[in-house]
């Protein structure tokens, strides 16, 4: 893991980590589908200006059906199931479910894509799993469960197939590329929400539209394009571990963005995920 590949799992970490509270900040003027499909709108325009500036080739036709399917399970369902969620649970219950992610991609990693872990790499995931769990009962709110943590238990699961699945196509298109493809295919699918966006663009408040286009440029444009950089270069198992420091990054931004300070525990469970994620990116495999 070179300098390139961990700068590129810093600014994915970041930027996802800031959308929890952008997230909460567009809630307050658009529902949920709307947003999504707003903040994703965002993010197709700028690819789609940056391809054609760069004249990117497009993708094969023998790969668009994989294409569309790992579009849909990635950006669609995951985005869409998770601010649906959000609206139900508490956001320690959300942090706590979304961290069954990278349990998800080690299996499937190891079924489909050969990747084993180490003893020390299981170990590792256990150890975040359990800091996030902290960080989770450590917020203001606490961790109620609700019918939105089916949904979120989906959007975690439906991620975890597309990190895994989308690693052979990464050997053909470059990270920018496949971001591209799979986000205009996942923006596609949401379309199903475009009806009266536009009325809600207009009575939406300034910072719930400007949360939502921060949303669609950072986390969702730029994010995807360092995550799938970082994915092409480390195995699946290894690169999702990261994800386990989203929580902690959460705090620190909502800390110095909302003035929300955090609480002991949840200090001390994100001491406990940085732990379980050094461990299983030096000694995992």
């Amino acid at each position: 893991m070179d300098a390139r590949t961990l700068a590129a799992l810093g600014a994915t970490l970041i930027f996802w980590a800031s959308a929890f509270a952008g997230i909460r900040a567009g809630l307050e003027s658009y529902p949920p589908g709307q947003l999504a499909l707003f903040r994703f709108l965002v993010a197709s325009t700028m690819l789609i200006v940056y391809a054609a500036l760069t004249r990117m080739r497009m993708p094969e036709v023998r790969d668009l059906p994989s294409i569309l399917t790992l579009g849909f399970l990635g950006i669609t369902v995951y985005h869409v199931a998770l601010v649906y969620g959000e609206t139900t649970v508490t956001a320690g219950a959300a942090s706590l479910l979304i961290a069954s992610g990278p349990v998800f991609t080690a299996f499937l990693a190891k079924v489909f894509l050969g990747e084993h872990l180490s003893i020390y790499g299981w170990l590792g995931i256990t150890v975040s799993f359990f800091g996030v769990a902290l960080v989770a009962f450590g917020e203001v709110e606490g961790v109620r469960f609700d019918q939105g943590a089916f949904l979120i238990l989906v959007s975690a699961f439906s991620t975890s197939l597309y990190f895994v699945f989308q690693k052979p196509y990464l050997k053909k298109y470059s990270a920018f590329q496949f971001t591209a493809y799979t986000i205009w295919a996942g923006t596609f699918f949401m379309m199903a929400f475009l009806p009266g966006l536009t009325h809600s663009i207009q009575v939406a408040s300034l910072d719930a539209t400007l949360a939502v286009v921060y949303l669609g440029v950072f986390p969702a444009a730029l994010a995807y394009v360092t995550w799938t950089y970082a994915l092409s270069r480390v195995p699946a198992s290894i690169a999702t571990s990261f994800l386990y420091l989203s929580p902690v990054l959460a705090i620190l931004i909502a800390w110095l963005w909302l003035g929300e300070i955090p609480f002991v525990l949840s200090m001390i469970g994100g001491f406990l995920s940085l732990l379980g994620v050094v461990l299983l990116t030096t000694r995992g495999r």
